[in-house]
């Protein structure tokens, strides 16, 4: 009868991540003189917010929350003692086994752990959680790292400085729903920020900055980059959109855990039930396609890299069409790729008006 389990539970994770990829979660690293008895805590609406925690923290995490079109689906609180000696340990221990979508500090900077959280956030890309962190001043030269990088950020008369601000922008992130991007994105709590020219501000975003700026009435996002300025071949210009790195990280952590959950282990490893497993790849894209998120998708089988697994196994693949190749019992391994295309959001206008 198939792979049905497996079909629907694709299509259950599509129809999820829809709903996903319109309130994300924040995680936020707050130090306290006095750690809560409860640690971590999560926040859902701001009266989740812990009542004995500082001033400071409280506005953290409730500038965390204002979110974009949405607020994030939920803020988790990991809380660190205020000591002469800041140590983020226990909190990547934690978070490396929680999920969360964007990562923020507000004293990573002062703390002197900026680099260190980058790294972490590099590491935990590598070995397959698609975390991501707005970091103050970080050129990282990372996808999953987002350099936060406007100086002065002003609401009435209050200051804030770049790492104070970061979990304002991993909110705003996290509630800006794949369908759009953060760029434009209004800030209609701040009153002032750094001025920039455009000359300036085309340079900076050039250079991986996420940047804000008043454009004479109210204080906006540049565009939604990430620090990414270094492409290659893999990993090419639409890999510097937050918008477009977002999908691509919900597509992957979609499959994995699906494939996982429902099909590894579970089935032989015929060609019918490959087949069938593409089908219910398939159905999600399909649903991603429908939701305006993908403009087209393929999944198949990798012809190329089977043919090269199967010659090291000692099979003599040369003599061998590539529908034999398709169909050959390949042991315990599955190869597939997959081909997508991300919408982008509208960016840039040209509309030349002639007299």
């Amino acid at each position: 009868m198939g792979l049905p389990n497996v079909n629907i539970s694709f299509i259950e994770r599509a129809i999820a991540s829809i709903a996903r990829s319109e309130r994300g979660t924040v995680a936020l690293i707050l130090k306290e003189a006095t750690v809560p008895t409860t640690n971590p805590v999560v926040v859902l609406d701001p009266s989740d917010i812990p009542s004995k925690i500082s001033d400071v923290n409280r506005e953290q995490i409730e500038l965390a929350l204002i979110g974009y079109t949405k607020a994030p689906k939920k803020v988790i609180c990991y809380f660190i003692a205020n000591g002469q000696t800041v140590d983020y340990s226990t909190a990547y221990s934690y978070l490396e086994v929680t999920p969360f979508d964007y990562l923020a500090i507000p004293t990573v900077e002062t703390d002197g752990k900026t680099a260190e959280v980058a790294s972490w956030i590099k590491a935990q890309r590598t070995s397959g959680k698609m975390c991501k962190a707005v970091l103050p001043n970080s050129a990282s030269d990372c996808e999953g790292i987002i350099n936060f990088a406007t100086p002065m950020l002003v609401k009435g008369s209050t200051t804030y400085k770049t790492e104070e601000y970061c979990s304002r922008i991993a909110g705003l992130l996290a509630g800006t729903p794949l369908t759009i991007a953060s760029t434009f994105a209004p800030l209609p709590e701040l009153t002032d920020c750094t001025k920039l020219k455009t000359s300036e501000l085309d340079a900076a975003i050039d250079a991986g900055k996420f940047i804000v700026f008043h454009d004479g009435e109210k204080v906006k996002v540049g565009r939604g980059v990430n620090s990414l300025v270094t492409t290659n071949q893999e990993k090419g210009t639409q890999f510097k959109k937050i918008k477009i790195v977002e999908a691509m990280d919900m597509i992957f952590d979609d499959v994995k855990k699906t494939a996982e959950d429902n099909y590894l282990g579970k089935y032989s490893n015929s060609y019918d039930n490959k087949c069938l497993l593409i089908s219910a790849i398939n159905g999600y894209f399909e649903k991603l396609i429908l939701d305006g998120i993908l403009e087209e998708a393929s999944v198949g089988i990798d012809i190329p890299t089977q043919r090269a697994y199967l010659k090291g196994t000692g099979v003599a693949t040369d003599s061998l069409s590539d529908k034999e190749i398709k169909v050959y019992n390949t042991g315990d391994k599955v190869f597939l790729t997959a081909k997508v295309t991300i919408l982008d959001a509208i960016e840039e206008i040209s509309l030349p008006i002639y007299l």
